[in-house]
């Protein structure tokens, strides 16, 4: 500092600060050799606080107002220095401004996906993001156990221990929630809460204030996502037997309004039209029509699938493993009725071969 500086410092006798940055919190007075005038006005303004610190402890400290810095304005430093009968000479002090408005619109975020478990998915990733409010409460807090001798302290000095504390309240929020995933979205306040609860102590030893604290969104991996979509489109269709009805009855008055279609559309209209009719009769299905010979070999034959009459209702198809399991469970027995394509009718299933192996023989009586 040049001799200029040191003149004018020591004519100078208004202590105040005009907060230019918004993201300053914290901001130490600066002159030289931290000489204070004996009669300066000290002007601290509405959402300030100033920290007087003589000899690394805190002194006096100053709540919004304008004042003359005398003995009777200082008791707390007057009792450090000694000073009896007062004193007209300059003194020595750090005064810190603190401002203590309300800084909005905090962000914070998870930095990589953290692992939950959900009674009906399992294993999932989430990702959760939203803001909050910071307020300085108790300045002689903050500039004690997290300022300290910096002369300057803003909110990006903060921001990375501000969103690692949220981060890590966040999977107990969700856990003490007791929210199945799907219905996240209903209870971001309720998380919330829970978030604030875990990590406001902490904030509040600070000297610091968390308010109005938000989750604005919880997010899933994208192929997790995908997968709900598909999940989702399932559930909308419904009865996929009565969806695949509602597309075949929709097709056969197309295909008989085209006859220039070709064999290809007539047969396809007529094997609609018969698929249709198995599903919906309750008595035996109509014979299939003759294919055509295909161009290419046909796939290898499955294994026949069988309709059943349990319990005076129509019930299938069922594949041979499923046959066995009807089986071991008592349900088909030699005299139940059943039905495949190509039988004439339904047959008690003691007369059909392919169930020969399948069901045990009754017992005699």
């Amino acid at each position: 500092m040049g001799l200029w500086d040191k003149i004018a410092g020591e004519l100078v006798d208004i202590v105040e600060w005009l907060d230019p940055d918004d993201g300053t919190v914290v901001q130490r007075f600066a002159r030289h050799q931290n000489e204070i005038k004996h009669g300066a006005r000290l002007t601290v303004r509405e959402g300030q606080m100033a920290v007087f610190v003589n000899e690394g402890r805190i002194a006096d400290v100053f709540a919004p107002g304008m004042y003359t810095l005398v003995t009777a304005n200082l008791p707390i430093l007057s009792t450090l220095k000694g000073w009896m009968h007062g004193f007209n000479s300059p003194f020595k002090a750090e005064v810190y401004f603190v401002a203590t408005r309300l800084f909005t619109d905090r962000k914070w975020g998870t930095r990589n996906p953290l692992i939950l478990r959900d009674a009906e998915f399992g294993m999932v990733r989430l990702r959760a993001f939203g803001s909050g409010c910071l307020r300085v409460v108790n300045a002689e807090t903050l500039v004690q156990k997290v300022v300290g001798s910096d002369g300057v302290w803003t909110l990006g000095d903060f921001d990375e221990t501000y969103r690692n504390l949220i981060a890590a309240a966040f999977p107990g929020a969700v856990a003490a929630a007791g929210v199945p995933l799907l219905d996240l979205a209903a209870h971001y306040g309720r998380i919330a809460a829970e978030m604030h609860k875990a990590a406001g102590p902490t904030f509040a030893a600070w000297g610091l204030e968390l308010s109005e604290f938000r989750v604005e969104n919880i997010s899933l991996p994208p192929e997790v996502e995908a997968l709900l979509d598909k999940r989702t489109g399932m559930g909308a269709l419904g009865d996929l037997n009565r969806f695949t009805q509602f597309q075949a009855a929709n097709a056969i008055p197309i295909a008989a309004a085209n006859p220039g279609g070709g064999v290809a559309a007539a047969a396809m209209g007529a094997g609609l039209g018969f698929g249709m009719g198995a599903q919906m009769a309750a008595g035996f299905p109509p014979p299939m029509p003759a294919p055509a010979a295909p161009a290419m070999p046909p796939p290898l034959p499955a294994a026949p699938a069988f309709h059943v009459a349990l319990d005076g209702q129509q019930a299938g198809p069922f594949d041979p493993a499923q046959l066995q399991q009807l089986a071991a469970a008592g349900r088909l027995r030699p005299d139940t009725l059943v039905w495949r394509a190509g039988l004439a009718g339904w047959l008690p299933a003691a007369q059909v071969p392919d169930l020969a192996g399948l069901i045990p023989p009754a017992l005699p009586r």
